[in-house]
């Protein structure tokens, strides 16, 4: 088992608060020092209440599946005899209603485009690698959304 410590700090300085007028902007500062300016997604709280140049609580779970999977993949390419040169991911995540009407993210759509040197992987051999990778992702099996992935070469 391990741990895995991030700290979230907001602050309100001089903002008022009761108005729900304030900036919900703040950190995420990671154990090993990276320091990443979150914020609310501008589609929940308009600007300039919320920064749209910040990592969204959405974004970033779409990109923590998107990540897991990546490092997962790159892992077994390499068992493989595989040499990978590039991947590139264009994920997103799709926000539903459950059957209480709350917001959860129902769906994320992994992307990957891979480009590799040497050997080239026929299509089968990218599905195995990709299906093997969603199945170690610690994130994917963290979450009831509907992972799916649609790999392509690049």
């Amino acid at each position: 088992m391990s741990e895995h410590v991030a700290t979230i700090a907001w602050s309100r300085g001089d903002q008022p608060f009761t108005d729900k007028r304030y900036s919900r902007a703040h950190d995420w500062t990671f154990d090993g020092g990276a320091v990443v300016r979150g914020s609310s997604a501008p589609s929940s709280v308009r600007i300039p209440f919320s920064d749209p140049s910040a990592v969204d609580p959405e974004e970033a779970l779409v990109a923590s599946l998107s990540s897991c999977h990546m490092l997962w993949f790159l892992d077994f390419a390499a068992r493989a005899g595989l040499v990978v040169d590039r991947y590139v991911d264009q994920a997103s995540g799709v926000l539903g209603h459950d059957g209480a009407g709350r917001r959860y993210m129902s769906e994320v759509t992994l992307r990957p485009v891979t480009a590799f040197a040497g050997r080239q992987p026929d299509q089968a051999e990218l599905d195995q690698l990709h299906h093997e990778a969603h199945e170690s992702c610690d994130m994917a099996n963290s979450v009831r959304a509907t992972v799916r992935v649609e790999a392509s070469l690049g």
